[in-house]
This record gives structure tokens, C-alpha cells and sequence, in this order.
């Protein structure tokens, strides 16, 4: 082992994630952009036939989103983190260092499968499980190999109290390793039909309620372990560093961790109001997604109390806005889903485009700030050179701040409208709207999606342009900075 004066960090693995974070983030907000537009104008299902029809993108759209865009995000950080608060090298070990390159590979295999694969038609039809299952083998090999990767890391660390971010990573890794081998207990259509079917197509081991119930156990608690628990790791390990501010309170951070732990588990059946699902099952999600407020707001406050008395680097430094800024949209969207979790609310909210506006502040204003500002603070220290723009960071920030605020703004509109005009009714308690009377209405709203998708997409090419300059052609840094990150 190296002693810890000589120590180097090897960011290789950190590296590779980046980078495809940089192509999924791009590939995913283009395809969400386009399906956008589609909503507004229907004619551009009809551009690549079957492939470019809303049906088809959609679920390209979220998966790779979220499996593209956020998990490499998610990879790259804690590559780049884990090793830096464990105080060890992967370059000390050349079994770690095989594991996060393979780690890699396989991902990268499996990622590009998952595009083809939707592309083609083929899936699941289950709500962010959409691979089928020679897919699903290959993400929980990819997923075991994070956390030999993981653990193997902990066991040789030098520093032996875990900071809080490393809880959350292992969360993320125990939480989405349970609850996606569960929801994916699937057999191919072949052996289910008598050798009719065919082995690419599978059918769940669960049926009706029961497949919906475990289904949205798993869909909710996607968001929760793959765009929350890693985000919070993030901003607990890189606010801090960027700011040079001590985190408000440790004991906050872990009062937080528990109570996310133990409460968003249980909250899934809220998407199964007013259905078949039992009442009482109903009635607990509601209950455990308000009670979700409380541990939601204990990181994000603590977060915004972290730079208590540092308030001056919003106006100095672009990345302490972009955490700053994420840490108000986990806010605020951590406190619209209860609210839409509550009976009489959601009666009026589900299936509405009210549901996609509460999930897009949190994934463009939460998850997508907080993992451009994470990666602009790591390409100075990995690459050695300052950040290309700080100008071009300010522009991004005020162009996908806009873009987010139209997004969320205009479907809350249209879907309070939606929800108000399918359940109005005349005198004598006949619908007074017709499904096309409610599309017709929206059409300015679904203009305004649109456009904000142009907006944040345009930002992101900002933020790829920024990041290619900085890694290839910007000034080299003599030694790596303490806190702030370096600017042109």
C-alpha cells in the first residue's frame, strides 16, 4: 500500500463514467425533447415510421434517462468520491481497478442493448423495467460488480468513520439490488406457453394486483435509490467541498438517512389510488409519502444551512447555484408528491400532466443540476485544467433554470385543467367534455413542454461544450484546488 503522503488517486473509472454521462444526458434530453414536441404537434410522430412514433421513444426517453444519464452520473461521482473520503487509491489494488473497468464495460454493453432493444419494440411493458430478462441478468451482474467494487473499496480504506455519502451509496446499491430482482421475477412467454411464445418476451411471476403492488414497489422506490438516495450522497460530498463549508449537522444528516430509509419503502402504493389494490394499503402509501416530508427536508435543509453566513458565493461561484438551486427543487418537489399522494388531491391529479410535472422539477431541477455541477467540479481535479467558461456556466444556468420553470409551471396548469374537465359534469350528471375537448385545451401548454425541452437541451450542449474544452484545451492547473473550482 502506498503511504498516505504519496497518495494518487486514480480517477480512470470516474473518467469513463463521465464521459458516457455527457452522451446519455444528450441522447436521453433529445429524445425527450422530440416526444415534446410530439405532444404539442402530432405530426412529427409520422418522421421515422414505427421507431419515431410517441410510443416507441417514450420508454427510450426515461430509460435512458435514468439508466443512461443518471447512473453513470451516479458511477462517476462515487468513483471519483468513494476514494477520496475513504482515503484510498483503486490504483492500490488491481482487483478493484479490474472491477470498475469491467464494471464499466458491461455497462456500456448493456446500456446500448437497452437502446436497441426499446428501439426494436422489445419489452416488459412495466414501468421503468421495460428490459427483458437477458437484460435483466446482465444489470444484476453489473450491479454486483458496483458493490464488490464498492465494498472492496471500504474494506482496504485508511479513513475509518464512513462520511455520510457513503451511507447513502451503499443504500443505493442494497435498496435497488432488492427491490429490482423482486420486480423482475419474470418467465420468457416460450416455457409459460407451451414452447408457443418466444424466449426474447417474458410474463411477471406476479398477476393483477399483486404484479401492480410489487410493480410500483419497485417503480417508486427507482426514484427513491437511483434519482435521491445517490443525488443526496452527491451533494453531501461535493457542496462542501466547493463551498469550503463544514456540513451544517452531521446528526441531522443521519436522522435524514433513517428516515428516508425506512419511509420511502413503503410509500409506492400512492400510484395505486383508487384502484384494486386493498384500502388499507392505499391509505398507508398516503400516509408514509407526507410523512416522506419530514426526513426530504431534513438533507435539503441542511444543505441550505451548510452555507449559512456564505450566502455571497451564489453571486461568485455558478456551480454553488446549481447545488443551491437543486437543493430548492428537491424541496419542492419532495413536498408536491405527498400533496399529490393524498386521496382527495390525487383524484384529481393521476394521469393528468400534472404527474410528469412533479417528476421533471425533480429530475431536470434535482437530479440533472446536481449532476453537471458535481461532474464541473471533478474535471479540474481529474483532468488537471481549469473549467473552460464560468460565462457559459452563468448562461446555462439562467437558460435551464428557465426551461425547468416553464416545464413544471405549465403542466401543473394543464393538469389541474385535465383533471378539473374529466370530472365536470352538467345538471343532470352527464360529462360536459369530451377526452378530444381536454387535448384541444392544452395544445398551448404542451407548446410551452416543448419548448422548455429546447431550452434545457440547449443548456446541456452548453454544459457537454464546456466539459470537452475543459478536458481538452483549457489552461493546466499547477496543483489541484482546495475548494472553488477554477474558472476561465
Amino acid at each position: 500500500m502506498q503511504s498516505n503522503a504519496a497518495l494518487e488517486y486514480d480517477y480512470s473509472v470516474a473518467k469513463l463514467f463521465t464521459y458516457t454521462a455527457i452522451l446519455f444526458g444528450f441522447v436521453g434530453m433529445l429524445i425527450g425533447t422530440l416526444i415534446a414536441a410530439q405532444l404539442a404537434f402530432p405530426e412529427l410522430n409520422y418522421l421515422l415510421g414505427e421507431y419515431g412514433t410517441f410510443s416507441r421513444l417514450r420508454p427510450l426517453h426515461t430509460n435512458v434517462v435514468i439508466y443512461g444519464f443518471t447512473l453513470s452520473g451516479v458511477w462517476a461521482t462515487f468513483y471519483y468520491s468513494a476514494q477520496r473520503v475513504l482515503k484510498v487509491s483503486m490504483a492500490e489494488s488491481k482487483f478493484i481497478m479490474f472491477l470498475g473497468k469491467f464494471h464499466f464495460g458491461l455497462y456500456l454493453v448493456a446500456a446500448v442493448a437497452m437502446v436497441l432493444t426499446l428501439l426494436m419494440g422489445i419489452t416488459t411493458s412495466k414501468e421503468y423495467a421495460q428490459m427483458e430478462w437477458p437484460l435483466d441478468i446482465i444489470i444484476v451482474v453489473i450491479w454486483v460488480t458496483w458493490g464488490l467494487a464498492m465494498f472492496a473499496l471500504i474494506g482496504i480504506r485508511r479513513e475509518k468513520a464512513l462520511y455520510i455519502s457513503m451511507w447513502y451509496f451503499i443504500a443505493c446499491f442494497l435498496g435497488v439490488a432488492m427491490l429490482y430482482l423482486f420486480n423482475n421475477m419474470e418467465v420468457p412467454t416460450y416455457f409459460a406457453s407451451g414452447g408457443v411464445g418466444s424466449m426474447m418476451h417474458s410474463v411477471s411471476m406476479y398477476a393483477g394486483t399483486n404484479d401492480a403492488l410489487v410493480q410500483w414497489w419497485w417503480g417508486h422506490n427507482a426514484v427513491a435509490f437511483v434519482f435521491t438516495v445517490p443525488i443526496v450522497a452527491m451533494i453531501y460530498y461535493f457542496l462542501p467541498k466547493e463551498s469550503g463549508q463544514a456540513v451544517y449537522s452531521y446528526k441531522l444528516s443521519l436522522l435524514s438517512f433513517w428516515g428516508l430509509m425506512f419511509v420511502y419503502l413503503w410509500a409506492g402504493s400512492h400510484h395505486l389510488l383508487w384502484s384494486t389494490v386493498p384500502d388499507w394499503m392505499q391509505t398507508m402509501g398516503s400516509i408514509f409519502s407526507v410523512v416522506l416530508i419530514l426526513p426530504s427536508w431534513g438533507s435539503a435543509i441542511n444543505m441550505l444551512l451548510t452555507m449559512k453566513g456564505e450566502w455571497n458565493q451564489l453571486t461568485e461561484n455558478p456551480l454553488i447555484k446549481f447545488m443551491v438551486l437543486a437543493s430548492t427543487f428537491y424541496m419542492l418537489s419532495t413536498l408536491e408528491g405527498p400533496i399529490q399522494a393524498i386521496k382527495s388531491v390525487n383524484a384529481i391529479a393521476h394521469f393528468t400532466d400534472w404527474i410528469p410535472g412533479h417528476v421533471h422539477d425533480g429530475v431536470l431541477g434535482w437530479v440533472a443540476f446536481m449532476i453537471m455541477a458535481a461532474l464541473f467540479h471533478m474535471a479540474p481535479r481529474m483532468f488537471k485544467r481549469e473549467i473552460y467558461s464560468k460565462k457559459l456556466i452563468e448562461a446555462q444556468f439562467w437558460l435551464q433554470t428557465t426551461a425547468v420553470v416553464l416545464y413544471f409551471t405549465s403542466m401543473w396548469i394543464a393538469g389541474i385543467t385535465q383533471g378539473m374537465m374529466w370530472r365536470a359534469v352538467d345538471e343532470y350528471g352527464n360529462l360536459m367534455y369530451s377526452f378530444i375537448d381536454t387535448v384541444t385545451v392544452l395544445h398551448p401548454y404542451y407548446a410551452i413542454r416543448a419548448l422548455s425541452g429546447v431550452l434545457f437541451l440547449t443548456g446541456f450542449l452548453m454544459f457537454a461544450y464546456n466539459m470537452v474544452k475543459t478536458m481538452t484545451s483549457s489552461r493546466k492547473l499547477e496543483e489541484e484546488p482546495q475548494f472553488s473550482s477554477p474558472m476561465a
